[in-house]
């Protein structure tokens, strides 16, 4: 007979009680509010680290959708916050005819608490495929991140050496925005402890790394 608790299913993470990453959740309040929009292809990924990083920062949203109406993506960037795109600036946009975004101001980096970070939660194909998708965030700023370390991202094969998880650059770029890198530390401690349970799984074998 199964065991119950591996077809449970958590409330908070949404995974299988068996797999359950809440011992990792560490709250961390930013002054930015941030803004998790999310692939559908990424919901069920057991490596996506989306669902964590809403988890630990408190005054997140996350909404799933790869072409979002109009209507929701314009409420979901309304309000008297800037909202910024984490995004790198990548000069071959024209010719996918996806719009230049607006310049970025560093003035208003001196006022985090007045912005709001939106970030695609998505493989690099796909979150260029969002963005052509969506003109509205085609019409943000981009906030450029500077002097990244190195990925701990150690379970998911990148696009590129310097591409982190979702929950890395979104932390890195809450880090500078509020120039204090202490603060977010724990939650780069929470990302390292899931990519460890993560590993485990693997390492258990196919059956257990898939639930």
């Amino acid at each position: 007979m199964s065991n119950p608790s591996k077809r449970a299913v958590c409330a908070a993470c949404l995974r299988p009680q068996a797999t359950c990453i809440c011992r990792w959740v560490a709250p961390v309040a930013s002054a930015a509010e941030v803004l998790i929009l999310q692939h559908p292809m990424e919901v069920a990924n057991a490596k996506n680290s989306a669902r964590l990083l809403h988890l630990c920062l408190p005054d997140s949203r996350l909404a799933v959708g790869e072409s979002f109406d109009a209507g929701q993506l314009d409420t979901l960037l309304a309000g008297p916050r800037r909202s910024l795109l984490l995004y790198p600036d990548t000069p071959g946009d024209a010719s996918l005819g996806i719009a230049p975004a607006p310049p970025f101001d560093p003035a208003w980096a001196r006022q985090p608490g007045t912005l709001r970070l939106v970030v695609l939660d998505a493989t690099w194909r796909k979150s260029r495929k969002m963005l052509y998708l969506n003109p509205a965030l085609q019409r943000l700023p981009r906030l450029p991140l500077r002097d990244m370390p190195a990925s701990h991202y150690l379970i998911r094969k990148a696009h590129a050496p310097d591409q982190l998880s979702t929950l890395e650059a979104t932390t890195y770029a809450l880090a500078q925005l509020e120039n204090d890198g202490n603060k977010f530390a724990p939650l780069i401690a929470a990302f390292d402890g899931f990519v460890a349970q993560q590993q485990g799984y693997v390492q258990a074998g196919p059956a257990q790394a898939a639930r």
